[in-house]
């Protein structure tokens, strides 16, 4: 069999029928490419290898999962990439769909990943630990909303789909899971450029308690932070309100 590296973040999915869930929700939006992260012990693996006329790969960092995979489930030969997600290039030309049970200890670092690839990413149905997947689905007003939520929603529209209790994992975590499931919005919302979003959001909520007028007066003229609009926290700025301030950023 193999080992489990808690290193690696590896809680293995043991439940079929949560599994059977996850992938009938990849398989409500048509794809041609598929790329899954992480397939560890291969518990959703064995099921995406049976859907037919895709281009389907996996790609694992732990040498041993490899091994075991490739003897497992022999059509995987070629179709596993034996690396680092963070790392690599593009899986494919033109676009794909994301999916994967994902090690919990760099889930938002793969979030980061997906919104460099946004062009190309028609779908991402993945799981995290609740608490990370509650943060990318929450709205302005929450206590939980920040810079990962804004960033995502810029570009993606977010449904938190179901729970994951931790009986459905090997071991099991000492928290609770969530699946979500990333689609492109159609409009997004106009911006001055991505880089200024992202260092406006980032700024703006790296001082969350503070009102924006002070958390991010060093990005602005005195005559825009007078605006009322800076009377306001980070947290209570939605999206589009983010992304039409960078026009006015210096």
């Amino acid at each position: 069999m193999y080992t489990l590296k808690k290193s690696l973040g590896q809680h293995f999915l043991k439940d079929e029928n949560i599994c059977r869930k996850i992938v009938s929700v990849i398989r409500e939006r048509p794809f041609t490419h598929l790329l899954e992260i992480g397939p560890g012990g291969g518990a959703l693996t064995k099921y995406l290898l049976e859907i037919k006329g895709i281009d389907f790969k996996a790609i694992e960092l732990d040498n041993e999962k490899v091994d075991y995979l490739l003897k497992t489930f022999p059509a995987l030969e070629g179709r596993i990439i034996h690396g680092n997600f963070l790392e690599i290039e593009k899986p494919f030309e033109g676009n794909f769909t994301v999916a994967g049970n994902f090690p919990y200890n760099i889930s938002s670092q793969i979030l980061f990943k997906v919104l460099d690839w946004k062009e190309n990413v028609e779908t991402l149905i993945g799981m995290f630990q609740k608490e990370m997947a509650q943060r990318v689905a929450a709205r302005e007003g929450s206590k939980v909303y920040g810079v990962i939520s804004v960033l995502v929603q810029a570009y993606f529209k977010v449904e938190y789909l179901f729970d994951v209790n931790e009986k459905s994992f090997q071991p099991p975590p000492k928290v609770k899971s969530g699946v979500i499931r990333l689609t492109p919005r159609e409009y997004p919302p106009a911006m001055n450029s991505g880089d200024q979003f992202s260092l406006l959001v980032k700024t703006a909520f790296n001082q969350r308690r503070k009102t924006l007028r002070n958390a991010v007066k060093e990005l602005f003229d005195a005559a825009i932070l007078g605006e009322e609009l800076f009377t306001k926290r980070a947290e209570q700025l939605t999206v589009e309100q983010f992304a039409a301030l960078t026009f006015k950023m210096k």
